[in-house]
């Protein structure tokens, strides 16, 4: 049975999201110098949280069990955000957070995005048997879409569905955006522009050539500087 093009472009979010985290689990990513590593994967995990909950959640709460089903997924996002937090103070010198063990922390997140790609795997197969691919569709863009405007940093102590979840995120990207830039934060500016029009994942979605200049523009900090 052929993927849909949800299925596929969650795929190949959690792929990106893994490819991020990668360089940032070496123990050199603590030096002030490399923190942007940890930086782009941080922003971008957040963001895929932030928009799967506004995007996602709503269908899924219409499943069968839905409710439950949210639940168990938004409780896996907050315990995956507060292990976000704790890296990024980590990395940052804060010293609340200092007494923790770099590698300790990553086997955590791991093991939550592990479980985090599980879900959305299951949920996104049981939405798509209720939708007609057009809907679908439509669905895929608009999830890609809301990335872009999601937070770039893990809130998970605000409401995180619903109307007040979109409310809080759509106030915390504001509230982001403005402490990335006092704390000179490397944040993501072209991993995911222009969803529809010339991605790395619509070039795969809908079967177009992609130039070498847009391969490059889709590659993280660490390999476009190499």
């Amino acid at each position: 049975m052929t993927a849909s093009t949800l299925e596929m472009a969650l795929t190949y979010e959690h792929e990106r999201i893994r490819e991020l985290a990668e360089p940032a689990h070496h123990p050199d990513a603590l030096h002030p110098e490399r923190r942007h590593q940890t930086d782009w994967f941080y922003a971008i995990a957040a963001q895929h949280l932030a928009a799967a909950e506004d995007v996602l959640l709503p269908h899924v709460r219409q499943l069968p069990d839905g409710e439950e089903l949210v639940t168990r997924y938004v409780g896996n996002a907050k315990e995956l955000e507060r292990s976000l937090r704790l890296l990024k103070g980590r990395q940052y010198g804060d010293s609340r957070f200092l007494h923790l063990h770099h590698s300790d922390l990553w086997e955590h997140i791991d093991r939550l995005l592990g479980e985090h790609e599980e879900l959305e795997a299951t949920y996104s197969r049981q939405i798509c048997d209720q939708l007609d691919d057009p809907d679908v569709n439509t669905l895929t863009e608009d999830l890609l879409e809301a990335e872009e405007v999601a937070p770039t940093r893990a809130h998970p102590y605000s409401p995180h569905t619903g109307f007040a979840g979109r409310l809080a995120h759509k106030m915390w990207r504001m509230a982001d955006t403005a402490w990335d830039s006092a704390e000179g934060r490397v944040v993501p500016t072209k991993y995911h522009a222009h969803p529809k029009r010339d991605s790395a994942l619509s070039h795969y979605l809908y079967g177009t050539p992609m130039t070498q200049e847009d391969a490059q523009d889709h590659e993280p900090p660490a390999k476009q500087q190499q």
